[in-house]
């Protein structure tokens, strides 16, 4: 070198001063002069471990994830790397999802320093993301050994217990934790996933809001928080967390999944799907993303990508797997792939032995006889003292409810299916009298002068024919009529119209100064929401069943748009509803005193439609007519359509296309009568919703 050089330059220090100087700027926060003079030490010793260690540990700092690996994998390449070397390549693979990476280097950094307390809790961690639980447990079990007053041990004992659905354990550990750290942010945070997760949802958000002021950055509990809310469907509020949750972390891959999820939800789909796509460019390898990209694929009707997702979420390492074999399944079923779907429940089954969530999942696959294993499987997952989560607990009485009603016995049907409606109502707030209210609201504004008075507005098309009733009154059957008409796209529940509804603000006192403009813009915000999914097709059949609530507006937006209304006993359709867990946001379902009293609301705004909604636009089908005479009916609907007729509707049975349903099993067979007057045999399970129903009980 010549003698104009620093002092800081290699040559002029033995390796150990480098090293330490190199440390000693870092430390100072001087880190383009540590990256400096390491890249100097690299380029006279290029196999020198400590240099490459710190450069990876400065590229971590700067959120250089992928050059801050390439530097740790270097510097644990050396014979002398010591164990915390493999210690933090460990943990910063499990950051970008590189569990199997992760997992090797841990093992190794705690094969050189078996009394090394971090290398075996970033093990223990990482050995929780891969679901290896019982790995995780004895590795973090060795450093409440070496630690036992350490409060982050036990808050990650916590997390490996509630994994292991141990939840009294884990909540324990978590109270210890913030016993021995009252300001433990993450601790906070832990337990308020661990109380939503059983249903107490204020005591969860409380738990979040506390780990927030606490730590105003700590991630996990914007998304505790949001999941606590979606669960019990304030999905404004969730996202509320999320969007706050975005503004200083924009790329965190658990954010971006979570707002995809809760958008999905809302039926903000074009969203969901960017934000998923967008988790899976940060991290391609993450299970967790896949899987929950595979629901939002589901949700858009990509079915084949979403089934590719889910297999990778299943391969990948991970703790979604048993999830994501189960989503296989469902998937698999509302493709009317059965014997597909049947094995995919059976290789959960394999791989998670008893599964409750597999057993349940199944359920809407088959028609239980007596006797059936997965009854006695079921039964006996329900008697376990500890452990079983709120959304178990639901799958699993609802599944037992059907089973038991497939098999005649109707007093234990009910015993499970009245706990699972009362699980389930415990978990939202929902006000009969306020919804009876808003019911009476929508016919008074929509009078009969209103309609006259905006007749011949909107946005003209024959393109859109809507589905309405109840939940379970037959909408599934008459959309899989129409939809097997060549012509005819069926696209199962949308959205789109309660979305543009909303958009001109709170239903119906919006509406009632609306001009023309207004309607005709409406109309086309609906048209140009369907228009990517009609696929050249002269109908698109959108059967939201509760759009039932829209019935007067849709001829006012949309002109040449046609109605179809679907009835069935009203018992029959109410005792339909209660034995299913719906997916959506049906909170009148799971009390038979406000199942029916909702039922006689939405007969009364059906008796006010009928009266005041343009007969042109709009027909009644009773579900035991089409059951009695299918072929008669079926013309009668193809003919309101104004489609010529096509034997192919006489065989709804046999078309291929997906249908995502409660009665999705059901539809995929040809008609049959049991299910006319099926609610005689459980008359005396059924007193509160028969009450309901009487004439002015309501």
């Amino acid at each position: 070198m010549s003698s104009t050089s620093t002092t800081t330059d290699p040559p002029q220090l033995t390796l150990a001063e480098a090293i330490n100087l190199a440390h000693a700027h870092w430390n100072a926060g001087q880190a383009q002069q540590a990256e400096q003079l390491c890249q100097r030490i690299l380029a006279k010793w290029p196999q020198q471990a400590d240099a490459s260690h710190l450069l990876g540990l400065i590229a971590h700092g700067y959120g250089r994830q992928d050059l801050a690996i390439s530097f740790m994998r270097q510097a644990c390449q050396a014979t002398s790397a010591p164990a915390i070397y493999f210690s933090n390549l460990a943990e910063m693979c499990r950051q970008q999802g590189l569990l199997v990476e992760a997992e090797q280097a841990g093992q190794q950094a705690v094969a050189l320093a078996p009394m090394l307390v971090d290398a075996w809790n970033n093990l223990g961690i990482i050995q929780q993301e891969m679901g290896k639980l019982e790995e995780s447990l004895e590795s973090l079990l060795r450093v409440l050994n070496l630690r036992p007053d350490t409060a982050q041990v036990h808050n990650n004992l916590g997390n490996t217990y509630r994994r292991l659905d141990r939840q009294e354990r884990a909540e324990w550990h978590y109270q210890q934790a913030l016993t021995l750290d009252p300001n433990y942010a993450e601790a906070y945070s832990n337990l308020s996933f661990l109380l939503s997760s059983q249903g107490h949802f204020d005591e969860a958000v409380a738990a979040g809001r506390r780990a927030i002021e606490l730590n105003p950055q700590l991630v996990d509990a914007y998304l505790n928080i949001a999941e606590a809310e979606t669960q019990r469907f304030q999905h404004g509020e969730a996202l509320h967390w999320l969007n706050a949750l975005y503004a200083f972390a924009p790329k965190h891959v658990a954010g971006l999944t979570a707002r995809a999820q809760v958008l999905k939800k809302v039926g903000l789909l074009d969203e969901a799907l960017h934000c998923a796509r967008q988790a899976l460019a940060l991290a391609p390898h993450d299970a967790n993303v896949h899987n929950a990209l595979g629901i939002t694929l589901q949700a858009v009707g990509l079915h084949e990508e979403a089934l590719e997702h889910f297999i990778q979420a299943a391969a990948l390492p991970g703790s979604v797997t048993e999830e994501a074999m189960i989503a296989q399944g469902t998937l698999l079923l509302e493709l009317g792939r059965k014997e597909a779907a049947a094995d995919a429940f059976e290789q959960a089954l394999v791989a998670f032995p008893g599964s409750i969530r597999a057993l349940a999942g199944r359920s809407d696959s088959k028609t239980f006889k007596a006797g059936d294993a997965d009854i006695a499987a079921m039964e006996e997952g329900l008697l376990r003292s500890e452990g079983l989560l709120l959304a178990d607990k639901l799958a699993t009485h609802f599944a037992l409810g059907k089973a038991y009603l497939d098999t005649g016995e109707s007093v234990r049907a009910f015993q499970h299916l009245n706990e699972g409606n009362r699980l389930k109502r415990s978990t939202f707030s929902y006000d009969p009298q306020a919804t009876q209210q808003w019911m009476q609201r929508i016919a008074e504004v929509f009078s009969e002068q209103f309609m006259a008075a905006h007749q011949g507005m909107g946005a003209q098309s024959s393109v859109p024919v809507f589905i309405v009733g109840m939940p379970r009154s037959g909408t599934t059957l008459v959309e899989q009529i129409l939809a097997s008409h060549p012509q005819v796209q069926g696209v199962g529940e949308l959205a789109s119209l309660r979305l543009v509804v909303d958009s001109q603000g709170a239903f119906p006192q919006s509406l009632v100064n609306c001009s023309a403009e207004d309607l005709t813009r409406l109309g086309q915000d609906y048209l140009e929401r369907i228009k990517p999914l009609i696929d050249g097709r002269d109908r698109l059949v959108d059967k939201m069943p509760a759009n039932f609530l829209y019935a007067g507006l849709i001829p006012l937006i949309l002109p040449g748009a046609r109605i179809i209304h679907c009835r069935r006993d009203p018992v029959d359709t109410c005792l339909s509803c209660f034995s299913k867990q719906f997916g959506g946001e049906q909170l009148f379902t799971y009390d038979q005193a406000e199942l029916g009293q909702f039922h006689r609301s939405y007969q009364a705004l059906m008796a006010h439609w009928r009266k005041v909604v343009p007969a042109e636009s709009f027909i009644e089908v009773d579900y035991e007519a089409v059951v009695d005479d299918l072929e008669g009916q079926a013309r009668r609907l193809i003919d309101f359509i104004d489609l010529p007729w096509n034997d192919a509707c006489l065989e709804f049975h046999k078309t291929e296309r997906v249908v995502r349903t409660a009665s999705v099993n059901q539809v995929r067979q040809p008609l049959y009568k049991t299910s006319k007057g099926r609610w005689h045999a459980h008359a005396e399970q059924l007193g509160p919703l028969l009450q309901a129903l009487e004439p002015g009980k309501g």
